[in-house]
């Protein structure tokens, strides 16, 4: 094994610039970090800037002339149709897929709306896509009065299911949609069932801490089951677990902001051993798809800041990638994804490379697997190489 440990943090959602079929998906002229920099005027991000995230891109208050070596950076198309969290997280880990997880913009058809009475006993409220704090305000009378549960989507392929603590304990709705995770296979195969307690009276409804994810399982070997099968601990940070429906993670943790996330990944390099694969959802969950700039810039900010102390903590030998899964430009019409290259920053190596633009995220599996000593025959080409010296792979 050439090195202890590799670091892989994803910025949810901080995509680089509009991929070439960026216009098939509406996305023509999104660029989440680039628009953000013209609209705050100057971004001030000086551990990113060490890293390389200057010469990814041009972004005012973000000097390329900041490089530090030993390191590497690029940018990474996602090779997936989609543009959705676990097609970008499954796409590192090495599955490329064929079709893109099912969304709907309409709401859910009959056929799975019925599916849905069956299993909970009473037809759905809801079933359209909507905000799941603003749903519980318009729904939740209704819902404590008849019993019926609410229903919602969104952007993201995700069948959401929300119900009062009082109506239907936690476990219960766990259970319920436990088996609309079973359920819906085939064409309704969406990413994820989430249940989404909440609490509270009219006016004053809460989402409560105890939501469950039931994600879609990887359908074949990832690297993260390479890893473990290999004798490398796994540690997932934030919902990387419930991404790969717990398959190939050693150790998970939980989190509930970016914050908790940056000291979890603190407390790996001061303590961890293997592979740290953690998702930062904050970007993406509480700025980009509520269009707040200002958010999203503190978020870069608060990111940089934990940034510092996590290059300093890195041991011999350690490797570390930050990178996205897909964009969420909060400067752009609407609120969804965006179809966008995603930033590779490296740290780690002997020298500087220019990693250029990979022609799949899976390049990032393939390279913790490089650096790990453990072998991959699946998609992607790793870059350890480019870091290490020629021939030093």
């Amino acid at each position: 094994m050439k090195v202890r440990r590799v670091i892989m943090v994803v910025l949810d959602s901080a995509g680089v610039g509009e991929m070439p079929d960026a216009a098939s998906y509406g996305d023509s002229g999104a660029n989440t970090l680039g628009n953000l920099a013209l609209r705050v005027g100057s971004l001030d991000l000086p551990n990113l800037a060490a890293m390389g995230l200057g010469r990814v891109l041009s972004l005012p208050g973000v000097s390329p002339e900041a490089f530090r070596s030993p390191g590497g950076w690029g940018r990474c198309a996602v090779a997936s149709p989609g543009k959705d969290t676990i097609t970008g997280h499954w796409e590192m880990m090495g599955i490329i897929l064929e079709r893109p997880f099912p969304t709907y913009p309409q709401g859910f058809p009959l056929e799975v709306m019925e599916t849905f009475a069956r299993t909970a006993g009473k037809p759905a409220l809801g079933n359209k896509v909507a905000s799941g704090t603003e749903i519980i305000q318009e729904l939740g009378d209704l819902h404590v009065l008849t019993g019926r549960l609410i229903v919602y989507t969104s952007a993201d392929s995700v069948f959401q299911v929300a119900a009062h603590e009082s109506v239907l304990p936690p476990e219960a709705l766990w259970g319920l949609c436990r088996a609309m995770r079973d359920a819906l296979t085939g064409p309704h195969a969406v990413g994820r069932v989430i249940a989404r307690p909440f609490t509270g009276t009219s006016g004053n409804y809460r989402r409560t801490v105890r939501r469950k994810d039931f994600p879609a399982a990887p359908p074949h070997e990832t690297v993260l089951d390479r890893l473990v099968d290999s004798g490398i601990a796994v540690t997932g940070i934030g919902k990387i677990g419930d991404l790969f429906a717990m398959r190939g993670i050693s150790r998970s943790v939980p989190t509930r902001s970016n914050l908790e996330g940056i000291r979890a990944l603190e407390d790996f390099a001061q303590n961890g051993l293997g592979f740290c694969f953690a998702n930062l959802i904050d970007f993406d969950m509480l700025y980009g798809h509520r269009n707040d700039v200002e958010g999203y810039w503190g978020a870069l900010r608060e990111f940089d800041q934990g940034l510092e102390r996590l290059l300093k903590a890195l041991r011999p030998g350690d490797y570390l990638a930050v990178t996205a899964d897909h964009g969420c430009d909060p400067t752009f019409p609407g609120t969804d994804h965006t179809r966008e290259y995603v930033p590779i920053l490296a740290r780690g190596g002997k020298r500087e490379a220019d990693l250029g633009t990979r022609a799949t995220l899976a390049d990032l599996g393939a390279f913790a697997c490089q650096a790990l000593g453990v072998p991959w025959e699946g998609p992607g080409q790793g870059f350890l190489g480019d870091l290490e010296g020629e021939g030093d792979t």
